[in-house]
């Protein structure tokens, strides 16, 4: 960045992450040493992300960065994507660290620390155009400008999910802690799933839609998938039936035996119904309950990366 015509940039600033660090003084001397013209806005709840990011779009700025967590990484490419959409013109993202898990920003290789992601940020002249799953519908409505950069999952309810407290008092193994909660909940549930045509019945207790699959712990869910090959990798889990976990095992540890891909595809267009219906995630967040209809968008984010 620093190499070309000085650039805006606007970061998004989520002080509820898990982070205790000067946020402003680190910025402040990073971007003047390197000549960037910045400015920031602060969130105080689910959305303005999304909203100080697409304003900040709308302003012109070069970049637009997300210092926070995963969520926060979410709202700010839902608003580079669907801006996009609008207008034709795609403003870059960029990623700062500032979360629990920081699971895209380590998918992108970007620095674990501020002060060294952000000199990261302005030196690089590297960008890398990446894939986006698509929310086409939710329940019985079709939907509008939803996507997901990391994952999709169904089947934890809201009040199972890993809380701010949580996250607070235990920092990464906060998501075990969360699972151990989880393991008295309901076996199995009736899924019926078409994954680009091919149509599937089978008991399940969640699902998975993988783009991004890097967890903030470093570990990947899968070996397989890419984040910019046009596919989501689609695998399922059953409480009441061990092979599927011992197929997950298998395909984490990239072994290509016919079990590894028994309950495994990749795809680019899915719907998902279930009986009962059953609550769905992405990125983290809670956006409504099944069926749903999903399909991915190659490439359709461009992010600044080391």
């Amino acid at each position: 960045m620093g190499d070309g015509p000085q650039r805006r940039v606007h970061v998004v600033i989520n002080p509820a992450s898990g982070k205790d660090e000067p946020i402003l003084n680190t910025l402040n001397d990073v971007f003047r040493a390197h000549d960037v013209a910045w400015d920031v806005s602060v969130t105080h709840a689910y959305g303005d992300a999304k909203r100080q990011a697409r304003a900040a779009i709308d302003a012109g700025v070069d970049i637009v960065v997300g210092y926070g967590g995963d969520g926060t990484q979410h709202e700010i490419a839902n608003a580079v994507v669907t801006a996009a959409a609008e207008t034709g013109h795609q403003t870059l993202m960029g990623v700062l660290p500032g979360g629990t898990g920081n699971g895209f920003a380590r998918e992108l290789g970007v620095p674990k620390q501020l002060r060294e992601a952000t000199v990261a940020l302005c030196a690089s002249t590297r960008t890398r155009a990446i894939d986006v799953g698509r929310l086409r519908s939710v329940g019985q409505a079709e939907v509008d400008d939803r996507y997901f950069i990391q994952r999709l999952y169904i089947g934890i309810e809201p009040e199972e999910q890993t809380s701010r407290e949580q996250k607070n008092k235990y920092g990464v193994l906060a998501y075990a802690v969360a699972a151990a909660g989880r393991l008295s909940a309901p076996s199995e549930f009736a899924y019926h799933v078409e994954v680009d045509g091919e149509v599937l019945d089978f008991p399940a207790s969640k699902m998975y839609l993988v783009n991004s699959g890097m967890t903030g712990a470093g570990l990947k869910v899968a070996k397989t998938y890419a984040i910019d090959d046009g596919l989501l990798d689609c695998f399922a889990l059953d409480k009441g039936n061990l092979d599927t976990f011992v197929a997950a095992g298998e395909r984490f540890l990239d072994l290509h035996g016919e079990r590894a891909s028994r309950y495994f595809r990749q795809a680019r267009a899915i719907s998902i119904t279930v009986d009962p219906d059953q609550p769905v995630w992405t990125d983290g967040e809670y956006i409504g309950r099944t069926p749903i209809t999903v399909d991915v968008l190659p490439g359709a984010l461009t992010v600044v990366v080391p």
